[in-house]
């Protein structure tokens, strides 16, 4: 009586699903990258050695075509210069010397701008820290 082995191992592998899978998950990451809009504005800060501890509770930035924007709790808004101090009343009331507000200007910005956010912060009572690049 002879018996047969029935269950053989076949040595072929089959590619064909792993490629479907790595197509699929290069698709998904494709679709899922293009959703996400970066919230950075890109702006060549001054240079400077010197750093703070202090972390600022909301960020004001000036792009060189002076336009102003906001950090409204992660989301960068966008804003005119007559809206900023109204904002920050409200959101964060009036005399709080607790309250750091970081600075980000362009180098392109004229120094005029820079003080008219800063006289914002003194007259609120608010603290400003002015946002630098490491010196190279």
């Amino acid at each position: 009586m002879a018996l047969k082995v029935r269950n053989k191992v076949n040595a072929v592998f089959s590619m064909a699903s792993m490629t479907d899978i790595v197509f699929l998950l290069l698709i998904f990451f494709m679709v899922t990258s293009t959703l996400i809009a970066p919230n950075a504005l890109k702006l060549l800060l001054p240079q400077s050695n010197n750093q703070t501890a202090a972390k600022p509770i909301t960020t004001i930035s000036i792009t060189r075509d002076l336009k102003y924007y906001i950090n409204d709790n992660g989301a960068i808004k966008s804003v005119s210069f007559q809206e900023i101090e109204p904002f920050l009343q409200n959101r964060y009331g009036i005399g709080n010397d607790e309250i750091f507000i970081s600075l980000h200007t362009d180098r392109s910005v004229p120094v005029e701008q820079v003080v008219k956010i800063m006289n914002i912060a003194l007259k609120n009572g608010y603290k400003m820290i002015l946002a630098t690049a490491p010196e190279e």
